[in-house]
């Protein structure tokens, strides 16, 4: 298997070159990160090697899979894909970064995930949102008010594309009032320069809604969030959602 590091520093729109591959009988994958990422090389360096140990992890899958049944390879092998994107930089500190995963494994249709990172630049690591809330208990005031507020946007989107109807607690019973299970979280941008408007929860498909409907992202404004907030959360939200944030999500 072998693992292949290039600089893609000149890189075409239309054609970007991946920063790391993968490619073998069993499996080709690769993995990109946006050209802001990569201008700040503590958090490059994060995302990489995070990355690189995905493409690892998946392409002894594959050799696994190919090993017991050869014939679900004779049209080739896996196809793998991952994206590292900025979303927001809030108060020159909070990185909020979007990693998009695409796999094809000739199964009925390909699958795709989304998750994310939140990055401080002072100290060069990934942290929670936790340090922005007086108390994240599970089950606790704030996540409970946090899963609320949730459920309503996605009630609201759902309205949106006509799809109410899955609109039940049966889908949304994986909201959990916990950090680690409400959601994949980002801080939205805002109007207001160098705060955040709010809180952005990302869905892959499955997560909330049938395959069909795709992937979901709840947006829960400051002010729900004011009751709740530090002192350095204070500090950091205000303003209201950039225009067309919704439609670029």
């Amino acid at each position: 298997m072998a693992l292949i590091a290039t600089c893609a520093t000149t890189a075409f729109a239309a054609d970007p070159k991946p920063d790391a591959v993968v490619k073998t009988k069993s499996i080709e994958a690769r993995i990109f990160l946006d050209e802001k990422i990569k201008a700040d090389a503590a958090l490059a360096a994060d995302c990489l090697t995070e990355g690189k140990k995905w493409l690892d992890k998946n392409a002894a899958e594959a050799a696994a899979a190919r090993k017991q049944d050869p014939q679900f390879f004779k049209d080739g092998g896996w196809d793998f894909e991952r994206k590292y994107s900025i979303r927001s930089v809030v108060a020159d500190r909070y990185v909020s970064v979007l990693r998009n995963d695409y796999m094809d494994t000739h199964g009925a249709h390909p699958n795709s995930d989304v998750n994310t990172i939140l990055w401080d630049k002072t100290v060069n690591k990934r942290i929670s949102i936790r340090p922005f809330f007086t108390e994240t208990a599970d089950g606790g005031p704030t996540m409970k008010a946090l899963v609320k507020a949730v459920i309503a946007s996605l009630k609201a989107e759902k309205k949106k594309r006509d799809t109410s109807e899955t609109a039940t607690e049966e889908w949304f019973k994986g909201v959990e009032p916990t950090l680690l299970k409400i959601g994949a979280v980002t801080l939205a941008p805002s109007t207001e320069a160098g705060k955040s408007s709010g809180l952005t929860f990302h869905y892959p498909p499955y997560a909330v809604g049938p395959y069909a409907e795709g992937e979901y992202v709840a947006f829960v404004p400051w002010e729900t969030l004011k009751p709740y907030l530090t002192a350095e959360g204070a500090r950091l939200f205000g303003g209201a959602r950039p225009k067309g944030d919704a439609e670029a999500q």
